[in-house]
């Protein structure tokens, strides 16, 4: 697990009956396979079924953004997760790939109202990338699958406080 994102014990059993999208970049595949597996294995721990698990290819990082999209866009589809990698190069492609792609996915979370998880990797060495993709520094796949989980966790928490006529929030 990686050393940012805080886990909470509870239990999330009650929304493994939402279908999550995980598309995942085939650019990197070392990598980003990596990540999809370890997104996938967390999502199965917490009680999804297959049949609740949708996962895509995309040929690279930049086609996450339309990939995440199509995605989110099904109604049956309650949170994508895009994931991908970008190691810096000697050109600015990096910069622009990056920035198109964590402008591009936040926009979409904001669209259509769903958790939409970047889950992407920005690195300056395929070692660095590696570290993070399964080695010393954990997985941005399990990572990115917990904060899919959270945010649904937490979209859940609304509705029920709405259907309630109050706000609450569950620690």
């Amino acid at each position: 697990m990686g050393k940012g994102l805080k886990i909470t014990p509870k239990d999330y059993a009650h929304l493994a009956g939402k279908k999550v999208a995980i598309v995942t970049a085939e650019w990197n595949e070392g990598i980003t396979f990596a990540m999809r597996d370890a997104a996938l294995a967390t999502l199965k721990a917490q009680g999804w079924a297959e049949d609740k698990l949708d996962t895509y290819l995309v040929p690279g990082t930049f086609e996450l953004t339309v990939g995440a999209k199509w995605m989110a866009e099904r109604s049956d589809v309650e949170a994508v997760i895009a994931l991908g990698c970008v190691i810096q190069g000697e050109t600015r492609h990096f910069e622009f790939i990056c920035q198109a792609v964590a402008q591009g996915l936040s926009n979409l979370g904001l669209v259509t109202g769903k958790p939409v998880v970047f889950g992407v990797l920005t690195t300056d060495t395929y070692a660095q990338a590696e570290a993070r993709a399964g080695g010393s520094m954990g997985n941005k796949g399990e990572e990115a699958a917990w904060t899919a989980i959270k945010m649904l966790d937490f979209k859940e928490a609304l509705r029920t406080a709405s259907l309630a006529g109050g706000i609450g929030f569950r620690p």
